[in-house]
């Protein structure tokens, strides 16, 4: 969501340069468009677009792609300053640049994807460690889970987390080990349909098969679908409580 917020800030601006930008580059290449092939025009039109689609904005890498093979058209293909195109040879320029823009910004997204995805998972990770090195340094019961407490609102995108001290444990769906959902018999499925909004969901808290408590999870004014592996490091979180709690208690058996 972070990413999103920082695209949003520059959005216009982007937008604007991929309508703007390949005109102007245009216009400085006319000058020499009797000088040398038009290829080498549109490759420097694909540089314009690859600029532009670097900031992972599809509508924008579009735009940029459509206004360069039209004003690759207008300013560098005779007969100049006209929207016709009399060589062939130009006609293909002319649609592989559009095309190729298009492909070029299609890359670009799924690159930023892919890195957005890496630091998505670098994030889980650092969470657990910094669980396990709290651990490790002794922290007190009720640090350690009040850090858990944040980690967990945080990978799983919900809206609040308590933690119950003791092995009781209740009727509502469930955060099972193996990072499925269940509600009694039934598996839900979180992918699609989200987690629960109307009950808490218990997420236990144990280790060497023994329960020390458990987190509750709470989902109520959005719908979260935390994906497996998201799932997953919450549970892991909840092993390491688990772990710390076997030779620490929490003052506060409800924090």
């Amino acid at each position: 969501m972070g990413v999103n917020r920082g695209v949003e800030n520059y959005r216009a601006p982007v937008l604007t340069a991929s309508l703007l930008a390949p005109p102007a580059v245009c216009g400085l290449l006319i000058p020499f468009r009797e000088h040398f092939d038009n290829a080498n025009a549109a490759l420097v039109l694909v540089v314009v677009i690859v600029a532009v689609a670097v900031f992972g904005i599809r509508l924008a890498g579009v735009l940029a792609a459509v206004s360069s093979a039209i004003w690759f058209d207008f300013f560098l293909t005779v007969p100049y300053d006209s929207f016709s195109i009399d060589n062939s040879n130009d006609v293909e320029q002319a649609v592989l640049l559009l095309l190729i823009g298009i492909a070029v910004t299609e890359i670009a997204i799924w690159g930023r994807g892919q890195q957005a995805e890496a630091s998505r998972r670098r994030g889980y990770l650092d969470g657990v460690i910094t669980t396990s090195q709290a651990v490790a340094a002794g922290a007190s019961a009720d640090d350690l889970i009040e850090q858990v407490r944040a980690e967990l609102v945080a990978v799983l995108g919900i809206d609040h987390v308590k933690f119950v001290a003791g092995s009781n444990r209740g009727g509502g769906p469930r955060l099972n080990p193996d990072g499925s959902v269940t509600r009694g018999a039934h598996v839900l499925k979180v992918d699609r349909d989200g987690l629960p909004t109307n009950a808490e969901i218990e997420l236990t808290v144990q280790h060497a098969g023994e329960v020390r408590g458990r987190f509750l999870l709470t989902a109520a004014t959005r719908i979260a679908r935390p994906d497996l592996e998201q799932r997953l490091v919450a549970v892991a979180l909840a092993d390491q409580v688990g772990a710390a709690l076997t030779t620490r208690e929490p003052v506060d058996p409800h924090v």
